[in-house]
């Protein structure tokens, strides 16, 4: 089996603290995909940079404190990228995508636009430019496995309070077409959906820290491993962890039956 994690820590350092490291080596994992990690190189000991049995790969944001993403591999990839060729979002630090023979394993961070219409237009452009992308990663003939925190609830079932948020970002109708097109269209998989199509309340990965979110549970899933179809085909379990919270978002773990 191959074991796979993604999670948004909302900082490393952070996450740290919560135990993150200490359940990692519980939970052996073969990939771990890292989304949001607020850090830089230099903010980061051996212990961060690489957990034995793990060896980190990081796509670091420009701005200190900011994004950023990583992938922590068992395995020694056969080629490494950081960023896909966007520079906009590559000074962000939202991609990082390692390759084991014909598999691309990435970790990305797609963009909020809760904040400001500035970020909601910058979450567009990031959609119109990344969706192309991975057609073409998908048309050369790679299996390919997204994991990342991609904050878009698909369906009215993927979050708790839907009708009080259709003009909200995270769920405009813009951003679940771009969803439904990469689904339908470009024929990834939703590998959450695919073993748990009528999942509901126990389907949530993020909370809002405001309120008692988490606690009563109004919560979105918007954390995703996507999947091209031969390797979704293979997913044997899906397990959203919220036994620990070492952010507002929880850890999807899913087991292969694939091998390195």
């Amino acid at each position: 089996m191959l074991r796979v994690i993604s999670v948004n820590l909302n900082g490393i350092r952070a996450a740290a603290k919560k135990g993150l490291f200490l359940w990692l080596q519980k939970t052996a994992p073969d990939l771990v995909c890292l989304q949001e990690i607020k850090a830089q190189e230099a903010d980061l000991s051996e212990d961060f940079l690489n957990p034995s049995p793990l060896k980190g790969y990081f796509h670091y944001a420009v701005k200190k404190g900011y994004s950023g993403t990583g992938v922590y591999s068992k395995h020694t990839p056969d080629e490494i990228q950081t960023g896909f060729g966007v520079p906009e979002f590559d000074d962000e630090g939202r991609y990082t995508a390692l390759r084991f023979g014909k598999l691309w394993v990435i970790s990305a961070y797609f963009p909020s636009g809760s904040s400001s219409e500035e970020r909601q237009e910058a979450k567009f452009r990031f959609l119109d430019a990344f969706l192309p992308y991975l057609a073409k990663l998908k048309s050369s003939q790679y299996e390919i496995l997204l994991c990342g925190d991609i904050n878009i609830a698909h369906q009215e079932i993927d979050l708790k309070n839907w009708k009080g948020n259709l003009k909200n970002s995270g769920f405009l109708p813009a951003e679940r077409s771009w969803l439904t097109q990469l689904f339908s269209e470009l024929g990834y998989c939703d590998v959450y959906r695919r073993l748990h199509p009528e999942a509901t309340d126990n389907s949530y990965t993020w909370w809002s820290q405001r309120g008692q979110a988490y606690n009563n549970n109004v919560g979105w899933r918007i954390d995703y491993q996507i999947a091209t179809p031969e390797i979704a085909k293979l997913a044997r379990s899906f397990e959203i962890y919220k036994s620990e919270r070492f952010s507002d978002h929880a850890p999807l773990i899913v087991d292969y039956e694939y091998s390195l």
